[in-house]
């Protein structure tokens, strides 16, 4: 059947297909199919080079694809990868970013355990035991839990 297929689509069935997974890759999230869509139209370049040799047999293409297909996702992986880093390493971790601000004790801390206002955000502390209307200052983020020590 695949023989079938690429003998009467001849090369052109490589860029069929690199333009079927590029559509795809438009529809579905991720970037990923992009690259092997690009390891099929590189095929399909190839294809209308070399179809009439007599080595380029559907096989060899299947080999030829897959091993373009494992070196663009290796490359692009890479690409992605590097250029999705932020410059703001703190962007999503907000309690992170707390770390070395001041604030004043909503709630006393008492037993290790209180309250303090930052913004618009009322956050539950630990650390001594300390009056309502204290300063502290904020020494470390365990997902919503601050760690306060008097400022």
């Amino acid at each position: 059947m695949i023989q079938r297929i690429a003998l009467e689509l001849g090369p052109w069935s490589w860029w069929a297909l690199g333009l079927l997974l590029l559509a795809a890759e438009v529809i579905l999230p991720g970037v990923f199919l992009v690259w092997i869509a690009l390891a099929a139209l590189l095929t399909g370049a190839l294809s209308l080079v070399l179809w009439d040799m007599g080595f380029w047999v559907w096989e060899v293409q299947l080999v030829v694809f897959s091993l373009l297909a494992l070196v663009s996702v290796i490359i692009g992986r890479r690409f992605v990868v590097s250029s999705s880093e932020s410059d703001e390493a703190l962007l999503n971790k907000r309690g992170e970013s707390l770390i070395g601000r001041t604030a004043v004790l909503e709630q006393p801390i008492a037993e290790g355990r209180g309250r303090v206002r930052l913004d618009d955000t009322t956050w539950a502390v630990e650390g001594p035991d300390l009056p309502a209307g204290t300063r502290v200052r904020i020494v470390a983020s365990s997902g919503r839990q601050l760690t306060v020590e008097p400022a």
